[in-house]
């Protein structure tokens, strides 16, 4: 049992001062167990102090190089991609309202006109930016218009969004490329993706009434079944409801 020492205790007799003594050796051997591990320590330290200050330093470094090229490098060039992107984004809404002229306003789009970039010089110059991902959207929506469909496909698999309207219409105008191919399976895969992508008034009645199209013609009645009706249930007042009643019965058929 440990004995508490007032200063200046002296033992009383032989007993007390074998256990003081006792205690003098394990104290003095904690304190040399802690001055040998606090000595190695230091020898570490030192021994690798290059090491540590480098590992540091280029933590350090690392920080402050992406703070400085998403402050000084990124934001500028978002910003620079996004002004470019107004202008085709311009030609290509010409186009889809001017009949006549809508071939040569499809090709600015994409390639551009005095001395401005079209969707297809965005990508390339601007790769990694948000506008440069958009104009990807954009010029595979042109080249569907332009019935350019494999440029359409790489461009709009190329795009990504999370958005509910543009992420559905980039994986229905794939769907819609491969069924201009000739490749329904994959029309109707797309068609599905773009219903799973999210659920709207607009793309989601859009893309289920294509795929129950696609799906009876590739004889698959009971899955266009289930995707008029959905219309039908969900969807009843959108334009795509117009004989849907006609489209569940020719599927039960």
């Amino acid at each position: 049992m440990a004995t508490y020492k007032k200063r200046g205790f002296k033992p009383k007799n032989k007993v007390e001062e074998n256990q003081l003594d006792e205690q003098n050796s394990t104290t003095a051997e904690v304190f040399s167990t802690l001055d040998e591990g606090a000595s190695k320590t230091e020898a570490w330290v030192q021994k690798n102090q290059n090491y540590i200050l480098g590992a540091i330093a280029a933590i350090a470094i690392g920080v402050l190089g992406y703070l400085g090229y998403n402050e000084f490098i990124q934001k500028p060039k978002e910003a620079s991609a996004a002004n470019e992107l107004y202008y085709p984004q311009q030609y290509f809404d010409q186009a889809l309202t001017n009949e006549t002229e809508k071939d040569s306003l499809f090709l600015l789009a994409l390639n551009g006109a005095e001395g401005k970039y079209g969707f297809l010089d965005i990508i390339e110059e601007y790769k990694g930016t948000k506008a440069a991902n958009l104009a990807n959207y954009s010029a595979g929506m042109t080249y569907l218009n332009m019935q350019q469909y494999q440029e359409a496909i790489t461009h709009l698999e190329n795009f990504s969004s999370d958005d509910a309207v543009l992420g559905a219409m980039a994986k229905g105008g794939i769907g819609d490329a491969f069924s201009q191919l000739s490749q329904p399976e994959d029309a109707l895969d797309y068609y599905e993706k773009a219903v799973a992508h999210s659920e709207n008034e607009y793309t989601t009645p859009r893309f289920l009434y294509k795929a129950g199209i696609i799906a009876m013609d590739l004889g698959q009645k009971e899955k266009a079944k289930g995707f008029f009706e959905r219309i039908k249930s969900e969807f009843s007042m959108a334009q795509e409801a117009n004989n849907i009643d006609l489209l569940i019965g020719l599927a039960k058929n």
